[in-house]
């Protein structure tokens, strides 16, 4: 499944393709905090890396965490004007999957896992892209032992 969020106007705009993990644990979604607000773990792919190796560093960065990518939920982009980045397009890939217990401190000052429940987060995603991809793996994830 793919989704498209925001319009597209006749500008230029900066691509970033990234990865991005949907934790689920009893009900809750372990999101990242930061001053902006919450994020999913996940991040852009630097050179050489594939989705997996994208998420398990992020994760590693932002959360002190080891991470275990389960399966694909789907993919999103968005086109919007950042605040410092100016005309923004991520394309993002959602996948479901666990965090393991804190291994290290985050290395990226100013992000902290949390864990919350899923209908106290719902509308409260930064990227109104990740809240569809939150819902997105809430729904597949019923049942399935994740």
């Amino acid at each position: 499944m793919h989704r498209i969020f925001g319009k597209k106007e006749a500008v230029r705009y900066l691509d970033r393709q990234g990865a991005y993990l949907v934790p689920i644990e009893n009900g809750r979604i372990g999101v990242i905090q930061t001053d902006r607000g919450y994020f999913l773990p996940g991040g852009g792919l630097e050179a050489g890396e594939n989705d997996v190796t994208c998420i398990e560093r992020e994760c590693m960065e932002e959360a002190g965490c080891r991470a275990c990518v389960k399966y694909k939920i789907g993919s999103a982009e968005t086109y919007y004007k950042a605040p410092q980045i100016g005309y923004f397009h991520p394309v993002q890939t959602y996948y479901a999957g666990v965090l393991s217990e804190k291994v290290q401190e985050p290395t990226e000052t100013g992000h902290r896992l949390v864990w919350v429940e899923w209908e106290d987060l719902k509308g409260r995603m930064v990227l109104e892209m990740q809240n569809w991809a939150i819902e997105e793996g809430m729904r597949l994830t019923e049942g399935s032992g994740l």
